[in-house]
């Protein structure tokens, strides 16, 4: 693909989400201006123009980009994603044009493996019940130890990755001192080394689910990971593992979840994301006592911008010198 010159450049950056964290701050387009005054940088808060402006943009900057609004970027060289899943974009048409796309992996980084941490710690200590018990009123030592499934220390227990990107390699860096054991199942059977005591291909996730305490999804979506957790994974699980997912609702079989947890197959499941967000008042998940929900909050930061923009202003760096780019997407594997 033809790299433009800064002059020659406009690159649009349309976010609209109903959580307002999602969207991006002025401050992100006025960034770019400052580095690049001759390059023509268009914000849209909203989609109501983008029919308008698309068409003469080379770079597009957004987590969602439909394909009859892609058909209208006939200019289009470079689409860079706000969100590290890009499962939404990964229509025929934006998959066969050659476009470069790139993603926010690892922005999400931080926050999300001090989310899975806490997370970690919360189901071990049993603090969700804890809760429960302290809104009743109820000094409740004797119940939380005499339950199935009782408080336990972290340490020696298997931690289970099913995706071992950025986000769960932070996780097994923070967590080194608690004494955890860190498994992890990815596409290729490989990691970076010395971060994971075993890792294994997926086609061999039947064999580690059942020896893992906890089980965290952080796969990408891609038409192979639809659904891959069922029934038949849950029921591999120890009846004492916890489930967690930060990746998408998508990947889970919903009710057969629901199912494992009413019958107690498994412990109990932490869902930051869910199949339908936001998750319907009638969903049985908010009445399960052990379903803890954190309302997709894990990616939630401070800095999240700061980070955003700071990864967008290199990749254009390299864009213009025409270097590789950054988190550069496989079409073919749809991350």
């Amino acid at each position: 693909m033809t790299r433009t010159s800064p002059g020659d450049t406009k690159l649009l950056i349309c976010v609209w989400h109903a959580f307002s964290l999602w969207n991006p701050p002025p401050e992100m387009a006025e960034r770019i201006r400052s580095r690049w005054p001759e390059m023509r940088v268009v914000h849209l808060p909203r989609f109501d123009h983008i029919m308008e402006e698309v068409p003469d943009a080379d770079i597009f900057v957004g987590f969602s980009l439909r394909p009859e609004q892609f058909l209208l970027a006939r200019k289009l060289k470079w689409l860079h994603s706000t969100a590290a899943g890009v499962g939404q974009l990964m229509y025929p048409e934006l998959r066969k044009s050659g476009i470069e796309v790139t993603n926010a992996s690892g922005v999400h980084r931080v926050p999300m493996a001090e989310h899975i941490l806490g997370t970690l710690l919360a189901l071990a200590r049993r603090f969700p019940d804890c809760f429960r018990y302290q809104q009743q009123s109820h000094w409740a030592q004797h119940e939380l130890w005499a339950a199935p499934v009782r408080p336990r220390e972290l340490r020696g227990q298997i931690l289970l990755f099913i995706g071992f990107g950025a986000i769960g390699q932070e996780v097994a860096r923070i967590i080194r001192p608690l004494g955890m054991r860190v498994w992890a199942v990815t596409r290729s059977g490989r990691a970076n080394e010395g971060i994971a005591e075993q890792v294994l291909p997926a086609s061999r996730l039947d064999e580690a689910l059942p020896q893992a305490d906890f089980i965290v999804l952080a796969a990408p979506e891609t038409p192979e990971t639809r659904k891959m957790m069922g029934a038949r994974e849950f029921a591999l699980m120890k009846p004492s593992a916890y489930f967690l997912n930060v990746s998408r609702g998508v990947l889970v079989d919903e009710p057969a979840l629901i199912s494992a947890l009413e019958q107690h197959k498994i412990a109990g499941a932490a869902l930051d994301v869910v199949s339908q967000e936001p998750l319907p008042p009638e969903s049985p998940l908010w009445k399960l006592d052990n379903a803890f929900i954190t309302s997709h909050m894990s990616a939630v930061s401070e800095h999240l911008w700061e980070r955003q923009t700071d990864l967008l202003m290199e990749n254009l760096e390299l864009w213009f010198a025409g270097n590789e780019l950054l988190n550069r997407v496989d079409p073919n594997r749809g991350y």
